[in-house]
């Protein structure tokens, strides 16, 4: 179970990154459901999480899974400059 003031659209963020990765698309009480462009619903536990405040949850990318840093590098690649 986790405590974080989270709601559904939220933007996920890699640390203190400028650029967001994704959004929030389900919150549960022992996890998120997070969209990540170009790749998906990725679930994040609440160990994961290194903040959440005014819209935006931060994510720890020492701890998430290899695939969702992966996947955070390309969510914007098909984008024009």
């Amino acid at each position: 179970m986790h405590a974080l003031q989270v709601s559904v659209g939220d933007h996920v963020f890699l640390d203190h990154a400028e650029e967001e990765v994704g959004a929030v698309r389900q919150v549960a009480k022992d996890h998120l459901v997070i969209y990540i462009e170009n790749a998906g619903d990725f679930v994040i536990r609440g160990n994961h999480v290194k903040s959440a405040h005014d819209g935006k949850v931060i994510l720890d990318k020492e701890t998430v899974e290899p695939q969702l840093l992966e996947a955070a590098k390309k969510a914007h690649e098909h984008e024009d400059s």
